[in-house]
């Protein structure tokens, strides 16, 4: 069994901040699974992290004398797992002259000892920019659902809903596929543009209208009467109403009322209140800029439309309103009225009239009270990531 370590770019950690915060870069979820499981499901080993040193106790690498290393915002398929598994000991896989693949020993790793390297033949897909995460997510939910579903048999689609489109590919195999324990009843799908994949025990509730390409994770709920526009996808444990258009929510968070999202990406344990609305489009149809952590800028995207991007364990009050690409960090809590800043930094709490510092010990209250709400513990080193960012937000404003 081969040992496989996934590695964070230093680079690529800085510029996918907030969302890099709390997570390995492969832990990211873009498509229906996140970059880790895409590799276990295409490429059979025991994997690991190869972290920023404030996440090793959360995320510790695994080392043995021969490891294959892979960097975390490569977005794999079959064809480069296949190249990746025949690399020989001391080769290194390279690509606009960065090392995304190599085999070899953990020193030879670290001193960038290579034996040989390989230029890699084809184009490779990464998540370099935060919003490449919504932008690439049609084209890697529609590979995550031929590669979950390959083989298998879908549980029956209740008769009170309704199909718009073929409902299968040009291979035969159906573009909507049920697991076990989902519902859905009186919505209205429509397959035209890619498939519907609905998890374990989520739900889709009547009077939702969906357009593909969508995925709902396994206890994901869509509320009455939402409407959805692909590419989007509700992590496990999501509950989403009101208007969604292409938006990644990673997990455990909620969106369950009335308001717009668009061209999102949301992290784990957020929640927008009702009538909380995000702007994705300028008045002017001017390029979008979005905040930098690297350069501590706002720098273009080339972009027409880019919403919000929210880290872990934030929060907006009811009827909040975001401009145009706002970028929340960790542990934000947004309320009353008018349009906050475009970047507010980690631990900050409040709105137009200006914001305060959260406190570690108010944080840990409240994120262990929300986190035991779906059974799971805010540990000592979840702790320790928390602290880290908290001490590093002053830094990052």
């Amino acid at each position: 069994m081969k040992n496989i370590i996934l590695f964070d770019i230093n680079q690529q950690h800085l510029e996918l901040l907030p969302l890099a915060f709390t997570r390995p870069i492969a832990d990211i979820r873009i498509g229906i699974l996140t970059i880790r499981e895409k590799w276990e499901r295409m490429l059979s080993g025991n994997y690991s992290y190869l972290t920023p040193d404030y996440m090793a106790g959360k995320y510790p690498a695994h080392f043995t004398d021969d490891n294959l290393f892979i960097a975390g915002h490569l977005i794999p398929d079959e064809e480069l797992a296949r190249q990746v598994n025949i690399l020989n000991p001391g080769e290194a896989l390279i690509d606009q002259q960065t090392v995304v693949a190599f085999r070899g020993s953990e020193a030879d790793f670290r001193e960038s000892r290579y034996a040989h390297t390989l230029e890699s033949s084809r184009k490779l897909r990464y998540i370099q920019h935060l919003y490449d995460i919504f932008l690439l997510n049609g084209e890697c939910l529609e590979a995550d659902f031929k590669l979950i579903t390959r083989g298998r048999t879908s549980q029956p689609l209740s008769p009170s809903n309704r199909i718009i489109g073929d409902p299968c590919f040009a291979d035969g195999t159906s573009k909507i596929f049920v697991e076990p324990g989902a519902k859905a009843e009186c919505a209205i799908f429509n397959v035209t543009n890619g498939p519907i994949y609905l998890g374990a025990d989520s739900e889709v509730m009547e009077g939702s209208c969906i357009r593909a390409p969508f995925a709902a994770c396994e206890h994901a709920y869509v509320n009455m009467g939402t409407k959805i526009y692909g590419a989007t996808t509700l992590g496990p444990y999501c509950k989403v109403g009101g208007e969604l258009n292409n938006v990644v929510m990673f997990g455990f968070s909620n969106k369950a009322h009335d308001g717009f999202l668009g061209n999102a990406v949301i992290g784990e344990w957020c929640n927008l209140g009702a009538g909380a609305v995000a702007s994705n489009l300028k008045n002017d149809y001017s390029e979008i800029k979005l905040w930098n952590y690297p350069t501590r800028r706002f720098l273009p995207t080339h972009l027409q439309f880019c919403g919000l991007i929210m880290g872990d364990h934030s929060k907006a009050g009811i009827n909040t309103m975001f401009n145009t690409a706002t970028v929340i960090g960790v542990g934000v809590n947004i309320h009353g009225a008018g349009f906050p800043r475009n970047f507010v930094a980690s631990f900050s709490e409040g709105g137009t009239a200006g914001f305060t510092d959260v406190q570690l010990p108010k944080f840990y209250a409240i994120a262990e009270k929300i986190m035991a709400r779906r059974g799971r513990l805010l540990t000592e080193a979840d702790k320790t990531i928390f602290e880290a960012i908290y001490n590093q937000a002053e830094q990052l404003k």
